[in-house]
């Protein structure tokens, strides 16, 4: 009886409640945010890398492409950077917010001004003027990275918009009374002329005094940008978006996070200081964890990473997901499995799929163009049930998506904001023996394929009558077995010899020819 009344009053297991857990290494800090144990977000910042998103840069305006719509910058990086027409217009809230109509301290009726349209934007930025931007999207394979001149600095509870005099409230804050609140708190601040805030989701029941002073250091901020392109030649840049650690704590740090787990105690520290500036309450769920074994693999972190990377994601009712990254979209196939072929056995498999899915996304940081086909359901009614658990799973994600109903041919569509790489891409690099196809070719291929090499190599060097083939073991045990009667038809034929040797340093597709006499390589 004493053991389970200590066991019921003692210490909570590690897996239980929502958790930011981070691995500070030499050469990289990760930072993984669990949901009663499973694992939701995962990101990581190495040494070596530079994150450019959300930094902003005073650049210089290289050339402008008319058919494109676009201009390209230079902002000191390899790439010059990309800035659509659209992204130079100042801009209205977007989508995901509700713009406020504020009166009081916003500095007295506003003058109409001239609506800037795209084909006056060359106009505006001719080849070789100076303008001041913010990344919004890193260099993605070949492609620079995306600009606009709508900059916006986000503080804990509000993001400050400099060029920008409107105002708004998430949409993710749905409560009516909460948003009318929040609403008469905004008419109190002192806001700078001609610049606006949005508040953020995470100022839901805070106090106007956070307000306050997460808009002054807004504004001191952008006072420092201001400073800089004032003063120094473009390009350079007049600000650096905060490191892993610092995004961390401002963007993560909610409420609804219950523990802070950090392994390193230089930066517990230094996240204690951060969150300190927001809310004593915040500074004390951050703890130092020790332990002997590596924090990710005491808490089940580097398990559920693994299994990130692999192309098949199992279900609770036993169907699984097969997702397929390419560079236009991604791909991703919801099967049956051990699951019986019965309406509610689909209907649970495809409700669990959609689940999966939304949280892969965040995981594996997939964005652009996805297409999910889900197992085929009659019911129409069945169909919504899917898409609207699809829809409240997507809440979650911080990052902006457009989702559409299951089609008639039971896919559903849908985009995801994507502001960087995904994790795969940065993670892995394609194969050195498939070219990242993800397949080699079979002995079969194999031998065919060098019978017709063998024939092209006699054709070019006429003089020579003695081949060496060095080849894989599997190719070598095809060649001995199967096709030894076409490799003598082919010495006839040429009037020549040829002699195999297997190397299993070698992979599958790898081929060496040289001359038995001078011992040299031989290209085909």
């Amino acid at each position: 009886m004493l053991n389970k009344i200590r066991k019921f009053f003692g210490p909570k297991k590690l897996s239980e409640g929502n958790k930011i857990v981070l691995n500070c290494e030499k050469l990289e800090t990760r930072v993984a945010l669990l949901e009663n144990g499973s694992l939701e977000e995962y990101n990581v910042e190495r040494t070596d890398d530079t994150n450019i998103v959300g930094s902003i840069f005073k650049g210089v305006v290289r050339n402008i492409e008319p058919g494109l719509k676009a201009m390209f910058v230079d902002i000191g990086i390899e790439k010059n950077a990309f800035l659509h027409f659209w992204d130079a217009i100042p801009e209205a809230l977007d989508s995901g917010l509700e713009e406020i109509q504020r009166g009081g301290g916003g500095g007295g009726k506003k003058k109409k001004q001239k609506r800037i349209q795209a084909k006056d934007i060359p106009d505006l930025y001719p080849v070789g003027s100076e303008v001041l931007v913010q990344v919004t999207k890193g260099p993605i394979g070949t492609k620079g990275p995306r600009i606009t001149t709508n900059i916006s600095l986000a503080g804990r509870y509000m993001v400050l918009m400099p060029r920008n005099d409107q105002f708004g409230i998430s949409r993710k804050i749905e409560d009516p009374k909460e948003r009318a609140r929040l609403r008469k708190l905004m008419e109190k601040l002192t806001v700078p002329e001609n610049m606006g805030i949005i508040l953020r989701t995470v100022s839901m029941g805070q106090k106007y005094r956070y307000f306050v002073r997460d808009l002054s250091i807004l504004i001191d901020q952008w006072r420092d940008i201001e400073e800089v392109a004032k003063n120094e030649k473009a390009p350079v840049c007049a600000f650096r978006e905060p490191d892993l650690i610092e995004r961390t704590v401002r963007d993560f740090l909610t409420e609804e996070i219950d523990e802070v787990l950090c392994d390193n105690e230089t930066a517990a520290e230094r996240m204690k200081d951060l969150a300190g500036i927001i809310s004593r309450r915040s500074r004390n769920r951050i703890t130092h964890f020790q332990s002997p074994t590596p924090i990710f693999d005491k808490l089940g972190i580097q398990r559920q990473i693994d299994d990130a990377f692999y192309r098949q994601v199992w279900l609770p009712s036993g169907g699984y997901l097969v997702i397929d990254e390419t560079e236009a979209l991604i791909a991703i196939d919801v099967n049956t499995g051990r699951a019986k072929n019965q309406d509610k056995m689909i209907l649970q498999t495809n409700i669990e799929a959609a689940i999966e899915v939304a949280r892969q996304l965040r995981l594996r940081n997939i964005g652009g163009l996805i297409v999910v086909d889900f197992i085929d359901m009659k019911s129409r009614r069945d169909q919504q049930q899917v898409y609207k658990a699809m829809k409240e799973r997507l809440k979650r994600d911080r990052a902006k998506t457009q989702i559409l109903p299951i089609s008639q041919l039971g896919l559903m569509e849908m985009t995801r904001q994507r502001l960087s790489e995904s994790l795969s891409v940065t993670h892995n690099e394609p194969c050195t023996h498939c070219q990242g196809r993800g397949m080699v070719k079979s002995a079969t291929s194999m031998s065919v394929e060098l019978q017709r090499r063998i024939s092209g190599i006699f054709a070019k060097h006429g003089q020579l009558h003695e081949l060496i083939i060095v080849v894989h073991p599997d190719v070598m045990e095809r060649l001995r077995t199967k096709d030894s009667e076409l490799l003598v038809e082919l010495e006839r034929r040429h009037n020549a010899r040829l002699t195999f040797r297997s190397d299993p340093s070698f992979y599958r597709e790898q081929v060496v020819f040289a001359d038995a006499r001078s011992g040299k390589e031989i290209s085909d």
